[in-house]
């Protein structure tokens, strides 16, 4: 009876999820054109610290006792970001790239996967490695605050100011829809993690695998309600931003507030994080993530999920 009450909560959570994710897209849009920023930096940042809330959350649950979750939850959402998200999306349209982001805010998320892996080498992400995270985060905010300070500059148009109330609107949507997926990804992740013990999962793989799917499923439903408004923009954008928060953010307060232990075999989770990341890298050239690679991603996602439960 109480695993029926677990998987009855579950979909509860995702159900929340989807209103969540459809609020903070419509909000996130809106603010968008009254602010002349494009939907991609949106996306990267408004959407992605609202979908990064779960895995945020999660992790301050699980610092100090339970850091191997924190640890396999942020390298397991990078992975499920590529792989499940937009392996999904680009089954159900390709996804049209623009060859900008391509050459800075890839490369940028690459970089802190590398950066990921390097701090890790001592065999400990200590509290000074999450405080250097964390510094990060500031530069990359400020980057990418002057980045939409030049958007609004080449897109200099008059505001509206009789349209305030659609700016309250807005704000109060993403709130809700933040709000939203907050608490369904709460519900759908500690009930699954219920459900994982169940069959004699270990922390590890109920980081890398279960709660990682469930911190991940913002970004998914937030993403695939993004494309079928128009807004692919939003869907990548999103994406990426997750992808570099998750590490600089969320691992930096995870070590900041306990320090989180490296075992040995995560190397091999490192390496696959930044092969899918390098995936997107294939796009570059023609500009749009297809079908077929969205059919590669997906498979391989599968293909790395099995091999975890069964190593």
């Amino acid at each position: 009876m109480e695993i029926v009450v677990n998987a009855i909560l579950t979909v509860v959570g995702l159900v929340l999820l989807c209103f969540g994710g459809n609020w903070l897209v419509s909000g996130g849009v809106t603010i968008a054109k009254k602010f002349r920023i494009s939907n991609l930096v949106i996306g990267m940042t408004i959407v992605a610290y609202g979908t990064s809330t779960p895995e945020l959350a999660a992790s301050i649950a699980a610092a100090g006792e339970h850091s191997a979750i924190i640890l396999g939850n942020i390298v397991g959402s990078n992975i499920a970001n590529v792989g499940m998200v937009i392996g999904i999306a680009a089954i159900l349209v390709p996804l049209a790239v623009r060859k900008s982001v391509l050459k800075k805010e890839i490369p940028i998320m690459l970089g802190v996967s590398v950066l990921l892996v390097l701090i890790s080498i001592d065999g400990e992400i200590s509290q000074y490695d999450g405080i250097l995270l964390l510094g990060g985060l500031g530069v990359f905010t400020i980057y990418t605050f002057k980045d939409i300070m030049k958007q609004r500059e080449k897109n200099n148009e008059k505001t509206q100011q009789h349209k305030k109330n659609l700016y309250l609107k807005s704000f109060g949507l993403i709130g809700l829809g933040v709000g939203l997926l907050y608490v369904g990804a709460i519900l759908t992740v500690d009930n699954a993690v219920i459900l994982a013990k169940e069959f004699g999962l270990s922390e590890k793989i109920i980081g890398l695998t279960v709660i990682a799917i469930g911190t991940s499923l913002p970004e998914l439903i937030t993403s695939i309600i993004a494309i079928r408004k128009g807004h692919a923009d939003i869907g990548i954008g999103n994406i990426i931003g997750s992808n570099i928060y998750n590490i600089l953010m969320i691992m930096g307060v995870g070590a900041v507030l306990g320090g989180v232990m490296i075992s040995s075999d995560v190397y091999v989770d490192y390496a696959i994080m930044i092969i899918f990341s390098l995936s997107l890298l294939i796009a570059l050239k023609t500009g749009i993530i297809s079908k077929a690679m969205g059919v590669c991603l997906t498979v391989g996602y599968a293909v790395y999920l099995a091999v975890t439960f069964f190593k």
